[in-house]
């Protein structure tokens, strides 16, 4: 969890670099390509396959996690990732916002009651501060 250009990208991908070199299968998909692969997914009747294809995964790395307020489908679409996954592997959220912030951007509060509840009580935190490293290293290139 940090601001914007606090790295968390970078910082979820090595993870996940790490990860698949240790022969973990990984995953690296940015939310709104998740939801938009799910919709096609629907769309074509293989909806299901998609989800046991992301269960499956050992570490999957969701970047700007919740970064925009959800729509009702897509809110049970995250549910079905979320739960299709609990238990079974590990999920790293780049996100901008503490959990609490994360019941406003899923909208529905049942819903987020669910989904949060399958992530936060075995989860570890790491919160990265300071600048934004984007703006530090503009600041240091010559130009």
């Amino acid at each position: 969890m940090g601001a914007t250009g606090t790295e968390k990208s970078y910082l979820g991908c090595a993870l996940g670099v790490s990860a698949n070199r240790n022969f973990y299968s990984t995953r690296y998909i940015r939310l709104p390509d998740l939801f938009a692969e799910l919709a096609v997914a629907r769309g074509e009747g293989s909806f299901q396959k998609i989800i046991k294809e992301y269960k499956k995964v050992k570490l999957l790395i969701l970047d700007e996690w919740l970064l925009l307020s959800l729509s009702y489908s897509e809110a049970r679409d995250l549910l079905e990732i979320v739960e299709a996954r609990c238990g079974r592997g590990s999920t790293i959220f780049c996100s901008q916002f503490e959990v609490k912030g994360w019941y406003q951007k899923i909208g529905d509060e049942t819903i987020a009651d669910a989904i949060c509840d399958r992530i936060v009580h075995n989860a570890y935190t790491i919160i990265l501060n300071g600048d934004s490293l984007r703006k530090i290293k503009r600041s240091v290139e010559p130009e």
